[in-house]
């Protein structure tokens, strides 16, 4: 099933969860002046992660931000945030602003093209807030985003253009699972920004 993209808000998922498309929140000048700024001032390394007892060094890079420096564990790795950017605070107070949430932390992927993605997983890790919002911010190459359901298998596809935002809710990660596909078609980068709330 594939979803366009819209201007108007709408739970994409069918049930079991609610995923909000809000379409561009950004405009094409925000976008490139975000894009230029988190490309000079984050502080990207590689992914790390523990795969049946291996560790993997991924090709994407990843930054993990906050308002303090929350630790956060994903994969078997434990990360130390960096505290908030100037342009992240800005993008935190848009993104507030627009869905009704608050955030206290950010996990931004920079994927050099589109032969960079991520597998099927959902995030639930026992530091976030349980079924609190996670805002994912997309600046830069559009790319396809799918999730699919844990028991029946249904997917869902949807296009996050430049400066779209989608917010995952309310049993989204207990029953569905969401990866970014590669694909041979996006040649240029994108950085996607996921604000979530830490419980300390």
């Amino acid at each position: 099933m594939d979803l366009f993209s819209s201007e108007t808000i709408k739970n994409i998922l069918p049930f079991d969860g609610i995923t909000n498309y809000h379409g561009l929140i950004l405009d094409k000048k925000q976008c490139a002046f975000y894009y230029q700024k988190l490309m000079e001032t984050i502080l990207f390394k590689n992914d790390e992660a523990v795969i049946f007892g291996k560790k993997i060094i991924t090709k994407r890079k990843v930054a993990w931000y906050g308002e303090s420096e929350y630790s956060y564990t994903y994969s078997k790795v434990t990360k130390t945030a960096n505290i908030f950017t100037k342009e992240l605070l800005e993008l935190k107070t848009i993104v507030e602003k627009e869905t009704g949430e608050t955030f206290n932390s950010c996990l931004l992927n920079l994927y050099h093209s589109g032969a960079e993605g991520m597998a099927y997983h959902s995030d639930g890790e026992k530091m976030l807030k349980k079924d609190g919002a996670i805002a994912s911010l997309s600046l830069g190459a559009e790319r396809k985003f799918s999730f699919k359901h844990k028991e029946n298998k249904q997917r869902i596809d949807i296009v996050l253009e430049n400066g779209s935002l989608l917010v995952m809710k309310k049993g989204t990660q207990t029953n569905w699972l969401h990866r970014l596909p590669p694909t041979k078609k996006v040649k240029s980068p994108r950085i996607n920004l996921t604000f979530r709330t830490i419980e300390l």
